[in-house]
């Protein structure tokens, strides 16, 4: 069975259907973040149209949140960064994501596995299934620099609460 989480955020509501089948590890850990109220508050810091809105690591005002351990990474699991999939964020070494993740705006197959430059991807565990217009709007939102990050939407763009559906 597939879990869903809706994302309530100042925009509208953004809802995602997870595959913990081919995701289980990136599945729990999105979700245990979800169910300890993590994602409640943080904003969508950073959006660059025709490529992605990621969020799920800052408070209003760039204040960076605490995560748990980073986990593997599942990339290799034949879902691909298609638009309005989730995928998990993470620096340049393959198992740092924790709690920050992107919504692909468009197709982003230089993103999976197979294409990428390093051999690892970015992992995909979900996708939207209530709310594409939502995550249009936030592509949408005017950016600017704030501290230190370049694209960060000009007015914060808020989760203000994430809930699992079922």
């Amino acid at each position: 069975m597939s879990q869903r989480v809706q994302l309530q955020t100042s925009k509208g509501d953004i809802t995602i259907e997870l595959d913990d089948a081919k995701a289980p590890d990136t599945t729990r850990n999105f979700v245990e973040y979800v169910q300890s109220g993590h994602y409640d508050g943080t904003v969508f810091h950073r959006v660059i149209p025709g490529f992605m809105i990621q969020g799920g690591g800052f408070e209003p005002g760039m204040k960076q949140k605490p995560t748990r351990a980073p986990i593997q990474n599942e990339s290799h699991n034949g879902l691909t960064n298609d638009h309005y999939t989730i995928a998990m964020a993470r620096t340049s070494a393959p198992h740092s994501a924790t709690a920050q993740f992107f919504i692909n705006a468009t197709n982003n197959g230089f993103l999976n596995k197979a294409q990428s430059q390093d051999g690892w991807g970015y992992a995909v565990f979900g996708k939207v299934v209530a709310g594409t217009e939502v995550v249009d709007a936030i592509e949408g939102v005017k950016t600017g620099r704030s501290g230190g990050h370049g694209d960060v939407p000009l007015e914060d763009v808020v989760i203000v609460k994430a809930v699992l559906l079922d």
